[in-house]
């Protein structure tokens, strides 16, 4: 009989050391060297303060590892600062909160019944590959409003959009993105708007909006479209990924979630808290100053460690235990101020749906193998998913 597995949802505080005694990494990302921020304290402050550390740098050069070298579009609005940045909100918001309408959940709960169906189906099923990446590719048809027939072109893609095996930097693959979004503006461009509004996509929404007066441009449409595709992959993949790993050996907290399903939003924030899918994102000083009594000199880049200040131990009580009773949850894990992540209703909408439908549908899970994604980040060495995860799914 093979041995079980163990601990597969343990994923350890990284930055616990480094955060206790100076609250200040450091990694060299391409000869472009980052301070990272790890107490939640210091990261929120900066995170408010775009006059001092902006995001609208050189396009790419806030996300670590650096994109500069792959793209020249700016991403919109994450590479922007108020004011400009408000405007970009007030237009995008009300798009990106549809997630909390009725009717896009139950085309969602659709899609979730689908890919639970099909894995309890199959006598194991790489959740990574055969479960969150088809899940998220269809639900980001939901979000644009697109025909769901297009997400097999994103799942043809492969879970990363700028990484291969060869690179954490693809400029081929990640020119495959820019060269899709070109052509399906171009195509949006060609044809008459809909009569109504309600079969308009995001293309169309884009290409008809004024921010602040002005038409957006191609450019701009552009910027918006990488940051919705490429934004909410990786991570999406990852919360899901993580999610089912932690009930497989957590099992009873997914049936007490079945008993009590009033609980399931404490347990998704829980979740994100702990996984953190994304560890980090960078800004750029604007001029020499501090932060936890370390000099920052201008035009430095500084990393808000989303990952470290989820496990600060002077916020978070047992930080690195999962804990679904959590009362207070300040966690950072869609990043904070004005740059919160925009497809964070999105994400949530699925985590909340993914859950119970698990909970309500699913007996056990067994773990038959697996590959830990290990992130080297200069001095720390952190667990951010998995490459592959095979489980076997049981139903109830």
């Amino acid at each position: 009989m093979t041995a079980k597995i163990k601990g597969i949802s343990l994923f350890n505080d990284a930055f616990s050391d480094k955060r206790s005694t100076s609250s200040l990494g450091q990694m060299d990302d391409q000869n472009d060297p980052v301070n990272m921020i790890l107490g939640l304290k210091a990261l929120r402050k900066a995170a408010h303060d775009s006059a001092t550390f902006q995001s609208g740098a050189t396009p790419g050069r806030i996300v670590i590892p650096s994109e500069v070298a792959i793209r020249q579009t700016r991403q919109i609005p994450f590479e922007i600062d108020p004011p400009e940045h408000s405007g970009f909100r007030e237009l995008l918001n009300p798009w990106f909160k549809r997630p909390l309408a009725a009717v896009y959940q139950v085309k969602l709960q659709q899609i979730i019944d689908q890919t639970i169906a099909h894995a309890l189906e199959k006598d194991s099923v790489d959740i990574v590959a055969e479960f969150a990446l088809p899940l998220q590719s269809k639900a980001l048809s939901l979000l644009l409003n697109t025909s769901i027939n297009k997400a097999q072109t994103w799942i043809d893609w492969g879970t990363h959009v700028f990484r291969s095996e060869s690179s954490n930097l693809d400029a081929d693959k990640a020119n495959v993105l820019y060269n899709y979004i070109d052509a399906e503006i171009d195509k949006t461009m060609a044809k008459a708007r809909p009569d109504d509004s309600a079969t308009e996509d995001l293309y169309s929404v884009l290409l008809n909006a004024e921010v602040d007066g002005k038409k957006l441009t191609k450019e701009q449409v552009k910027g918006v479209m990488i940051l919705t595709f490429a934004g909410g992959r990786d991570t999406v993949i990852n919360a899901i990924t993580n999610t089912i790993a932690y009930f497989s050996e957590n099992i009873n907290d997914l049936q007490r979630i079945a008993n009590e399903p009033d609980i399931v939003n404490r347990a998704v924030e829980e979740l994100l808290r702990y996984f953190s899918p994304l560890t980090q994102m960078g800004r750029v000083a604007t001029e020499d100053t501090t932060v936890c009594e370390h000099a920052i000199k201008a035009d430095s880049r500084v990393s808000l460690c989303w990952a470290s200040a989820n496990r600060d131990e002077k916020v978070f009580s047992h930080p690195n235990s999962v804990d679904f009773d959590r009362k207070v949850n300040p966690h950072v894990s869609f990043g904070f101020s004005h740059h919160n992540c925009l497809g964070a209703t999105h994400a949530r909408q699925i985590l909340r749906q993914l859950v119970l439908t698990l909970a309500n549908k699913v007996a056990d899970i067994k773990v038959v193998s697996a590959d830990e994604d290990i992130e080297q980040l200069g001095e720390f060495s952190r667990k951010v998913g998995f490459n592959h995860l095979v489980v076997s799914l049981s139903a109830k």
